[in-house]
């Protein structure tokens, strides 16, 4: 094991930073993420999600905001449902600079919150 990230969002408080910021969106996230959670009756849950998941890998990565974009952090499904990271850009490059080779992640949310734990391996 390369690292372990883990992150909480409050859903009300993600769904205000998007009602106020709604460019948010395309900043953070890839177009398959927007369109899968578009999908939903309430997509800011599948959204503050996605987000955990972001941070959770950052963290695995001993980054922090900034340092790489958001959305060269990809949430993807697998036909299973299984969600699935795909790195792109500077996150791809720092990953195979430290050496990961394999992520396992998992989230899960409720209406209020959203959590996301990330495992960086070799």
């Amino acid at each position: 094991m390369i690292g372990i990230g883990t992150d909480l969002v409050e859903v009300d408080r993600f769904r205000d930073s998007l009602e106020r910021t709604p460019t948010l969106k395309t900043k953070l996230f890839c177009a398959g993420e927007r369109e899968y959670a578009d999908r939903a009756n309430d997509p800011t849950e599948r959204y503050a999600a996605r987000f955990a998941a972001k941070e959770a890998v950052m963290k695995a990565m001993g980054v922090g905001i900034g340092e790489i974009a958001m959305a060269d952090i990809e949430v993807v499904r697998l036909a299973s449902g299984q969600p699935e990271i795909v790195l792109h850009g500077t996150a791809a490059e720092l990953a195979a600079k430290l050496g990961i080779g394999q992520w396992l992640l998992t989230m899960t949310h409720t209406d209020s919150m959203a959590h996301a734990v990330a495992v960086a391996l070799a």
